[in-house]
């Protein structure tokens, strides 16, 4: 077993593990306790009481964040040349087709997020084997194969991100980084939560939100009172 720092012993002693904040508590503690020496992603883990290898209770779907994620997300938009000038208006890093599609079957994939076109849709589908593990192929359901490019770059640029529960019935994703304020955290975080409720699969029966939990890169999990959100 991995031997506990000393930073890491010190943040668990000012967390009860018995006990769920609020949310704004929640966030209060978390930048308390953060000892990372960089500015660590606070991220959030949802237990939603779905069966995910059920079609009709998967939970997938988009939500911008108010305050964004707090870094530079990197934009690829494959597009057809006449879209070329309005993916790189709205602010795409990298904007082309052919060329970035040999790259990327290359193994190049230095990027966060895809954004292109139904139309061309059938030239990226061979990429699903480099893009699909890595959570990178485009998909409507998340907004990022549209004819809108530019609303959809502007989105991404924003803070919009994309989320899908996996196959243990868990939303994990980040919600911002520790350099926040606890109130943009708790803003990111209830935004989220609240897309989620929004979500819920009329087939799932139940307790729907399990358990929440919120935690920096490093540091312990800090339960969330469900009622607070």
């Amino acid at each position: 077993m991995a031997k506990l720092s000393k930073n890491y012993k010190e943040a668990i002693s000012k967390v009860d593990a018995e006990k769920a904040y609020t949310l704004p508590e929640a966030c209060a503690l978390l930048k308390e306790i953060s000892f990372e020496k960089f500015d660590a992603s606070v991220d959030v883990d949802v237990r939603l009481g779905v069966d995910p290898r059920k079609a009709d209770q998967m939970v997938r779907g988009v939500v911008t964040l108010p305050h964004g994620v707090g870094k530079e997300v990197k934009v690829l938009a494959l597009v057809t040349p006449d879209k070329e000038e309005e993916a790189k208006a709205a602010g795409a890093d990298y904007v082309g087709l052919d060329d970035y599609i040999k790259k990327i079957e290359g193994g190049w994939t230095d990027i966060d997020v895809i954004i292109t076109m139904p139309t061309v849709m059938a030239k990226i589908g061979r990429l699903g084997r480099v893009l699909g593990p890595r959570g990178l192929m485009p998909n409507p359901k998340a907004g990022t194969v549209t004819m809108d490019v530019a609303n959809a770059v502007k989105e991404v640029k924003a803070g919009k991100i994309d989320f899908k529960v996996d196959k243990t019935g868990i939303i994990h994703t980040s919600i911002g980084k520790v350099s926040f304020s606890a109130d943009q955290l708790a803003d990111n975080a209830a935004e989220l939560i609240n897309t989620l409720n929004r979500l819920k699969p009329s087939a799932a029966k139940g307790t729907y939100f399990k358990s929440i939990t919120i935690s920096s890169t490093m540091g312990p999990g800090i339960k969330v009172e469900k009622a607070s959100v």
